[in-house]
């Protein structure tokens, strides 16, 4: 029996992630999948424009250059984007060669073995993830349009059930961030970065513009004592911060631990997170992690991390780096899992070339379109 009329007669069952989900009713794409065909697999780098200088306690960008990559077989065309991050020595470039390297194993692969594909994926090489998250973008994607179902009914997940994303104010002056704060307004969470001698000043800026709404902060690393630390959590509480995300840096286990048994907020992991196999040591140090698929590799290992954090009890966090819709229409398809969304990326720039998901009430919105649901700008 071939492919199509196996899926015709029993509906489809798709394997994600390890975890078997019957969709039942979902109606399948008519397309003739021809078996060993090859698929052509190309890129492209984009220029995404900030609106504002945006600021960490790291570095200063004013643009980021993304490569998307497409996926093609049999007519259908799947898309991914990669967020190159120098925290992790990646660039443009590298993630081009990861591209290049999964040339030959895309040559001859069936998309429908997309879990075995994903694997294959993430031992690439070592590292670069990013490139390795466009590549599982476009795979999913390509399976998803196949089926003709969007990626959250084939992991059985309701959309409605996600949570409120924040919006991040990035690290200026306390004049501009009161500003970026009022441009802001339509957002029902903020996130606010810190990290420097000053932090004090930022979220006194903030709160004279949003006094009651709801603020997290992320120090990206950038606290280095954890006296001091623990001084800063207790000023911030006083001002009602929800949650802390990465005060130290990732290599300071012990200190965040001394600092999560006396912090009267959670703190999250961010930059300490990748993968699936840093989560039971951090779950020692932390309350929670923040997910990006950017730095798990992709769509499928972002999914087996949610359910070993869930195992070990710990809070979760979709984020994002600077990103378009096509990355954040991903991600926000496994958002009704999460307790927190940070998916703003899209929000951050000025000419996102594509159009996916969208924000409704301070909620990011899936669409019901096959795959991740996106089209070009």
């Amino acid at each position: 029996m071939e492919r199509r009329d196996f899926l015709k007669t029993i509906g489809v069952a798709a394997v994600a992630t390890g975890v078997t989900t019957g969709l039942g009713g979902v109606a399948c794409s008519k397309q003739k999948f021809t078996k060993g065909s090859g698929m052509k697999l190309s890129y492209e780098i984009k220029q995404l424009n900030l609106r504002h200088t945006w600021t960490i306690a790291r570095n200063s960008s004013n643009f980021k250059q993304n490569v998307f990559v497409k996926l093609e077989k049999d007519g259908i065309v799947g898309i991914g984007e990669a967020a190159p991050n120098v925290r992790y020595d990646e660039t443009p470039e590298s993630t081009i060669e990861v591209v290049k390297k999964a040339m030959p194993l895309f040559a001859n692969a069936d998309p429908f073995e997309f879990v075995q594909l994903g694997y294959d994926i993430q031992n690439l090489c070592e590292g670069q993830t990013a490139g390795k998250c466009a590549l599982d973008i476009a795979l999913m994607d390509w399976v998803g349009k196949a089926l003709n179902t969007p990626l959250y009914k084939l992991w059985g997940l309701d959309p409605k059930k996600s949570p409120l994303t924040s919006f991040s104010i990035g690290i200026d002056t306390p004049e501009v961030m009161a500003q970026k704060t009022r441009e802001a307004e339509p957002y029902k969470i903020l996130k606010v970065k810190v990290g420097k001698p000053n932090d004090e000043d930022f979220i006194k800026a903030v709160r004279s513009v949003a006094p009651d709404k709801p603020i997290r902060v992320d120090a990206n690393e950038g606290w280095h004592d954890k006296e001091d630390a623990i001084k800063k959590i207790e000023w911030l509480v006083k001002n009602g911060i929800e949650f802390i995300e990465q005060p130290m840096p990732s290599h300071m286990m012990e200190e965040t631990a001394w600092l999560r048994d006396r912090s009267p907020i959670p703190i999250i992991a961010d930059e300490a997170v990748k993968s699936t196999k840093d989560i039971p040591k951090l779950a020692e140090a932390y309350d929670g992690i923040n997910i990006k698929i950017m730095k798990s590799g992709g769509l499928q290992e972002a999914m087996r991390m949610i359910w070993l954090a869930k195992s070990l009890g710990m809070k979760i966090m979709i984020g994002c780096m600077i990103e378009s819709s096509v990355a954040i229409t991903a991600a926000a398809q496994m958002c009704s899992l999460i307790d927190y969304a940070d998916l703003d990326g899209n929000l951050l720039i000025s000419n996102d070339p594509f159009v996916g998901a969208t924000l409704v009430d301070g909620r990011v919105v899936v669409n019901d379109k096959p795959g991740i649901g996106v089209k070009e700008a």
